[in-house]
């Protein structure tokens, strides 16, 4: 259905759709991610986390009671990677439970979405499509109608540039399953906004050159030794290479002091 290029030999690559995005926006941000450096953990995204396993309980397990709320967040965090990153932010008791109401507040939101079809939660999946490129990705909710299946992306926040994401997911989805899913959607819990694609052979095409011309670039970097692009914008809060990099220190800056939108795609660029 859907032909993967061919790809130029090289190390090995383990490519997400996090992943996948981070290098649209700085290419030296991604590879940083791929060689193991990683930015500080931040409140918003242990957040976000905790929020995703709580819907994802919700879908699976039925409704949760306000009385319960707070122990099902317990017993998520205790049974995850979120205890690592609880940790990780020293974060004191009453910081957490703010975050457990603002949780709360989030899955109150949550629980109207109708949930008619639903076929499963955090569905990992995992395909080689060439020789040492292994595409990885969890679709966060997967429901079927008479179109087909619906993959959807749950947003804490705004729902931002998500359409690169959605195609990353739709391009794993067709490659592992066979189908193509008939709509990805994102969908933010705290605003209701509502992004959705209709896939078809044609984007797909277009986002698995994207996926080859990435792993073809960083294979080549890699190879010979050498830098890579470097993009500033908001991401650069969060990223390992931040206390190096001027495109990074200068976007901080003038994000801290409101000179740029928070959601800008791009402030300045360097090779």
């Amino acid at each position: 259905m859907i032909v993967f290029p061919e790809v130029e030999p090289g190390d090995d690559i383990r490519l997400s759709g996090s992943t996948f995005v981070a290098y649209r926006e700085c290419a030296d941000y991604a590879k940083s991610r791929l060689e193991g450096i990683w930015g500080p953990e931040s409140i918003p995204a242990f957040k976000g986390g905790l929020a995703h396993r709580v819907f994802a309980r919700h879908l699976t397990s039925g409704p949760i009671s306000a009385d319960r709320l707070e122990q099902v967040c317990r017993e998520e965090i205790g049974g995850s990677n979120l205890n690592f990153k609880l940790g990780a932010l020293s974060m004191k008791p009453s910081g957490l439970e703010r975050v457990i109401d603002e949780v709360g507040a989030l899955y109150d939101r949550f629980r109207r979405f109708p949930a008619e079809g639903f076929q499963g939660a955090e569905v990992q999946i995992q395909v080689e499509p060439a020789d040492g490129v292994t595409l990885v990705g969890s679709v966060d909710a997967a429901f079927s109608d008479d179109a087909g299946v619906r993959l959807v992306d749950w947003k804490t926040g705004e729902l931002g540039e998500a359409h690169e994401q959605l195609r990353f997911y739709a391009l794993l989805w067709t490659l592992d399953r066979g189908e193509i899913p008939s709509k990805v959607e994102a969908v933010s819990v705290r605003t209701g906004e509502r992004l959705t694609e209709e896939p078809g052979i044609e984007s797909l095409t277009a986002t698995a050159r994207q996926v080859a011309g990435i792993v073809n670039e960083l294979r080549r970097a890699w190879a010979e030794r050498r830098g890579i692009e470097r993009r500033g914008g908001p991401w650069c809060r969060y990223c390992g290479l931040l206390d190096g990099c001027v495109e990074g220190r200068a976007a901080t800056e003038l994000l801290r002091f409101g000179r740029i939108p928070a959601d800008s795609r791009q402030i300045t660029a360097s090779t």
